[in-house]
């Protein structure tokens, strides 16, 4: 049996196919381009060539596999994002009702069961749909919580400064994740080949003070938490180079997030993070 495995090129992907090779089980990498699969395929995997958002390519990539996981990848060119998303979904959707492919592991989101006001996570509500229409297909929707490498962007200012920028308040706790731990459970769902479909939430509560307190014990510098108004946060994002759409569907997830809109929903099953935030912050800073 075979597993088929988007996002290799990026964290979660990669992770899972790594964690499914470990166990001896046969992968299928999904890239698009043939040079980004060459190490892979040293490695003992298939390769397939296909973009996501090429149902016909993806419908022969995923032809013959037992499960895949898929996701809608991240692009911070395009002019209106949430197109973008609706388009890779609907691309998604084809393709696993034309492959006939039995199990899905789809990566969502916490907030996902929000229709709308959750910014780039609404895209998500929205692909969950499109898979789960489709009959014959059990989707195992992981709703994943914030990634702890989020804030791997910050850490020139906490280097330099001293200063961990924040869009949420400092005390406020909210479910976070590594993308480590996202792969693994993947790779988990996958195996274990379920007839229904299904919604698993994954993360921990924790706050950007707590964040903020291991990036200080393992810099050994006082790191503070510097809160910025939410108003300031679509002219900063477009000031580092991102579309004013893609920034302004950032500040509704955030603005999401700190009134509690964006949180688990419940009466799932649901797992918690288990890499040590050390560890994830310590990679970050090596790398």
């Amino acid at each position: 049996m075979t597993f088929a495995i988007a996002g290799v090129s990026g964290n979660t992907g990669r992770v899972a196919a790594e964690s499914l090779l470990a166990r001896g089980e046969k992968v299928r990498v999904i890239v698009r381009d043939a040079v980004k699969g060459e190490a892979w395929k040293e490695r003992g995997a298939e390769v397939a060539v296909a973009d996501l958002g090429d149902a016909a390519a993806l419908t022969r990539a995923l032809r013959g596999v037992e499960g895949a996981y898929l996701l809608v990848p991240p692009n911070y060119a395009v002019p209106r994002f949430r197109d973008y998303q609706d388009g890779i979904s609907r691309a998604l959707a084809a393709a696993v009702a034309e492959s006939g492919v039995p199990h899905v592991v789809l990566l969502s989101s916490v907030g996902a069961q929000h229709e709308r006001g959750t910014g780039p996570i609404a895209g998500l509500h929205a692909t969950e749909r499109l898979l789960g229409e489709i009959r014959g297909t059990a989707i195992s929707s992981l709703r994943g919580a914030y990634f702890y490498e989020n804030f791997g962007t910050s850490l020139g200012a906490v280097k330099e400064a001293g200063v961990l920028p924040s869009f949420f308040p400092s005390g406020f706790a909210f479910p976070m994740v590594s993308t480590g731990d996202i792969g693994r459970l993947a790779a988990e769902l996958l195996l274990e080949r379920p007839q229904r479909s299904r919604i698993v939430e994954l993360g921990s509560s924790h706050s950007v003070e707590e964040i903020a307190a291991v990036l200080a014990k393992i810099t050994g510098i006082s790191v503070r938490v510097q809160e910025g108004p939410l108003d300031a946060m679509v002219p900063a994002l477009t000031g580092a180079g991102l579309t004013e759409d893609l920034a302004e569907l950032y500040a509704e997830m955030t603005r999401a997030v700190n009134s509690g809109i964006v949180a688990f929903e419940g009466g799932h099953r649901r797992v918690e993070s288990t890499e040590p935030i050390e560890q994830v912050f310590r990679a970050l800073i090596g790398a």
